[in-house]
């Protein structure tokens, strides 16, 4: 059974971007492999797990609230 986050677009387009995120920071100079690498991963990373958090024990309706506060910190 799927959560019901994971049919939203934009959930999985969340999950793209980290992935994305992994792989340019793998590209980065070795200077920034402590500092700026994690730092942006965990910020990518954070968008996907906080829809995922707010959809848990939510109707519907405040779901929807939850997201539409998530995109206006975007």
């Amino acid at each position: 059974m799927a959560f019901k986050f994971e049919k939203l677009i934009v959930w999985q387009k969340a999950v793209d971007l980290s992935d994305f995120v992994s792989q340019v920071t793998k590209q980065f100079p070795k200077d920034e492999v402590y500092i700026l690498t994690p730092q942006m991963k965990r910020a990518a990373d954070s968008v996907s797990l906080n829809i995922a958090e707010g959809s848990t024990g939510q109707s519907n309706p405040e779901f929807n609230r939850f997201l539409g506060m998530l995109c206006v910190r975007l």
